[in-house]
């Protein structure tokens, strides 16, 4: 386990302080699970095989600090040392879902806002944020003729493979949009990241229900995360993101450690 967050003690900071560069790191999580991702400390380039260099299609948005600390032990007082991005809005398919947009923000007592989590193996939403997203991908889906079955725990929504086509960026779903600081700026989140396959012929939607009234609105979790590479830029407090690598045809796991510098 490696300390990623905010704090002077984590692997950041202290090796931007040994070896005198900046207070910079990416990651790149795979989806494979016989392959590696990567870790970059310090700024880039990005190169990922064959010769793509990702840092020049990053996408940059504000990380904001939560003023509470939202770590299971912290001292009174102490801000969080984990990353908060501003989601403003969420569409799927380029509809907007309505959500009550104050529980996008973070209040005076570090409640609300969306935070990126490697802990948590999916994304978790506030209750009323989770029946409305997925309100709208099931109408969505239907209107592709995407069948809906019984759910599989964690997930509350599933369908049927069977009129789902596979594409180079995972199953051909509705894609979900997270709109950040504007409307053009969002992370897109394709059937790759939103898909979770559970059996041969089911698919769930990898977004679990987070109950009424957490801590944190919306917590993206680590199979959303998978073939994205984002760049935490601590110095600036600013998020660069790529959004799936598996459109350019490359993914997490293609660092060719024997040949980059």
């Amino acid at each position: 386990m490696a300390g990623l967050g905010r704090t002077r003690i984590a692997f950041p900071s202290q090796f931007a302080s040994a070896f005198s560069f900046h207070r910079k790191f990416a990651i790149c999580l795979t989806s494979s699970t016989t392959s590696n991702g990567v870790i970059f400390f310090g700024d880039g380039p990005y190169v990922l095989l064959p010769n793509i260099n990702v840092s020049q299609s990053l996408i940059y948005t504000p990380l904001f600090i939560n003023p509470v600390s939202t770590a299971s032990a912290y001292i009174a007082g102490e801000p969080s040392a984990e990353y908060f991005i501003g989601v403003k809005s969420i569409k799927v398919d380029d509809k907007d879902v309505p959500v009550n947009t104050t529980l996008l923000s973070i209040d005076s007592e570090g409640y609300g806002g969306t935070k990126i989590s490697t802990v948590n193996p999916y994304t978790i939403l506030e209750t009323s944020i989770y029946n409305a997203l997925t309100e709208a991908f099931i109408n969505e889906t239907a209107a592709r003729n995407i069948t809906r079955v019984a759910s599989v725990a964690p997930f509350g929504v599933c369908f049927s493979s069977e009129n789902v086509l596979s594409t180079r960026v995972g199953p051909s779903v509705p894609t979900i949009s997270l709109v950040l600081q504007n409307e053009t700026v969002s992370w897109s989140i394709f059937g790759a990241n939103s898909m979770v396959q559970v059996s041969e012929d089911v698919l769930c939607l990898g977004f679990v229900n987070g109950g009424e009234n957490p801590r944190t609105s919306i917590v993206i979790g680590g199979h959303q995360l998978e073939d994205n590479l984002l760049q935490f830029d601590l110095a600036t407090s600013r998020l660069g993101f790529s959004s799936t690598l598996l459109g350019r045809q490359t993914t997490c796991s293609n660092f060719n450690f024997t040949s980059n510098p």
